[in-house]
């Protein structure tokens, strides 16, 4: 019998592929980096190509490595980066690179929609605002500025149905992260093809809705000569990255909250009724029957291997650049000595949502040291997860344990500092491969090997023990957040690019 399950995460930086054994929770992983293009300042995109051939690459690998055959995968899951639009035209062929969630190039068409009225009624379908970082606007920008690609195309994808679409061929697109297109109504989990109309968006071009355990697909003949898979594999419509994240992360009950901090940062709290907040993003859970308020930042991992490649760039490279960062902070005492870091390094979204926001120290001088600016940057990102939490209301409840999962949660100084900024006690995840795991959790839900995902997550999820505030350090980390806060209102109106 099946009973291997197959996560297939397409990341910011890179594809991770993982296998479960669903009787004895044994793992095995593997992954692939591929570019990302930044051509103008606010673009990023990548070559969805490049995904699909960085699968095929490390796969046979990963199989080998497991031992295994194809054919003891019972089912197939996938997951991806949000917002990032992919369009193919009419033989299925991807027309040009696809602007990834960080990409803030569609701030004209924001701008258009809100002016249009449109932004309450976005709001009210789905409890989302009107930001260039979502699917909507960039598919405006495209439809404008690149007219002979948008003329050709015949279907837009999400990053993960794009990957779903090359092993099954079926155009699918999960309700989890369907809200980035401001017509998705999502109490109703369905699209506005009256308002996509209105927008001059030809409902044809969207793909059909699934739920993120339903099964899109089986794996075809050219899929399995591309990747070594067996003909027939079910393949399921997956998620959002973050929300597989959540669910790897044993988030799976109202008001539990996971913490992630990748590549980007973020959070998620669970909730089983429709509760937006202004200011965070709204979404279906991949877990059906629940949801997610998310807030979600651009400081995470990646500030720690910006910093280290600024301040160490001839003796760190990127695969110790946490270790090396927090090494510098642990000797600056909370605080950082008075430095202040905003870690807007590609705009900020929640709750700000300003693509023209930037990274900024204040406080310099020339008693600052290395590790001052170090600690600075790693308080600077929790005091944008507090933004988030707070920004969430009755939807927290107080004292939640934050459940933590990405590169970030391996750092006790780092996660000491979150639990200290934010009053929150947070525990790492014991499985580093929260995503992953979510994902092939989610494809054991589609085949049937799962009946019930709460009980998955008993038997595959741990927790390390919980970090607890400090008092002390609370009381000065209290004041320095409300310096962070005012320090940002009083630059915004000078971050301009």
């Amino acid at each position: 019998m099946e009973h291997w399950l197959l996560g297939i995460d397409i990341g910011t930086s890179g594809v991770k592929l993982l296998l479960l054994d669903s009787e004895t929770g044994r793992k095995h992983s593997i992954s692939s980096t591929y570019p990302t293009y930044t051509p103008h300042a606010g673009w990023a995109q990548q070559d969805p190509e490049r995904w699909w051939k960085s699968i095929c690459e490390v796969l046979p690998a990963l199989l080998q490595d497991a031992g295994i055959q194809p054919q003891e995968i019972a089912a197939i899951g996938v997951d991806g980066v949000s917002w990032t639009p992919v369009c193919l035209d009419a033989a299925g062929q991807v027309l040009c690179n696809a602007p990834i969630w960080y990409d803030t190039r569609a701030e004209e068409q924001c701008v258009h929609l809100r002016e249009c009225g449109l932004e309450e009624r976005f709001y009210a379908n789905n409890g989302n605002p009107v930001q260039p970082y979502y699917t909507l606007p960039k598919v405006l920008w495209i439809k404008k500025y690149l007219p002979d690609i948008f003329s050709k195309t015949r279907k837009i994808l999400t990053s993960n149905g794009y990957i779903v679409y090359k092993l099954t061929g079926a155009f699918t697109h999960d309700n989890c992260q369907a809200y980035g297109w401001g017509f998705y109504q999502l109490e109703k989990d369905a699209w506005d093809t009256d308002l996509a109309e209105t927008l001059e968006i030809d409902p044809s071009l969207l793909p059909q809705l699934c739920g993120c355990t339903q099964i899109a697909g089986t794996v075809t003949p050219h899929a399995a000569v591309e990747t070594g898979l067996a003909v027939g594999t079910p393949v399921i419509a997956g998620g959002l990255d973050a929300a597989c994240g959540a669910l790897g992360a044993g988030v799976v009950t109202p008001g539990s909250v996971h913490e992630q901090s990748g590549s980007a940062g973020g959070m998620s709290i669970c909730l089983d009724q429709y509760l937006p907040a202004k200011g965070l993003i709204y979404s279906r859970h991949v877990v059906p029957g629940l949801q997610l308020l998310q807030g979600g930042t651009v400081g995470g991992g990646g500030l720690a291997r910006w910093l280290v490649n600024v301040l160490y760039p001839a003796n760190v490279n990127s695969e110790n650049a946490l270790d090396g960062l927090t090494a510098a902070a642990e000797i600056s005492p909370p605080g950082a000595n008075g430095l202040i870091f905003l870690p807007y390094m590609a705009g900020e979204r929640s709750p700000i949502w300003n693509p023209e926001a930037k990274g900024v120290f204040f406080g310099l001088d020339y008693s600052k040291t290395r590790g001052d600016m170090a600690r600075a940057v790693l308080e600077g990102a929790a005091y944008a997860l507090r933004h988030n939490l707070e920004t969430a209301g009755s939807a927290l409840p107080e004292e939640s344990l934050l459940r933590a999962v990405g590169g970030a949660a391996r750092s006790s100084l780092w996660m000491q500092i979150k639990a200290d900024v934010t009053g929150h006690p947070i525990c790492a995840v014991s499985d580093g491969e929260a995503t992953g795991l979510g994902c092939a959790m989610l494809a054991g839900a589609g085949c049937g090997l799962y009946p019930n995902l709460k009980d998955a997550v008993k038997e595959l999820v741990s927790q390390d023990p919980a970090y607890v505030p400090d008092a002390r350090n609370k009381m000065v980390y209290d004041e320095r957040y409300a310096s962070y806060h005012e320090l940002y209102l009083h630059l915004e109106g000078m971050m301009h690019s």
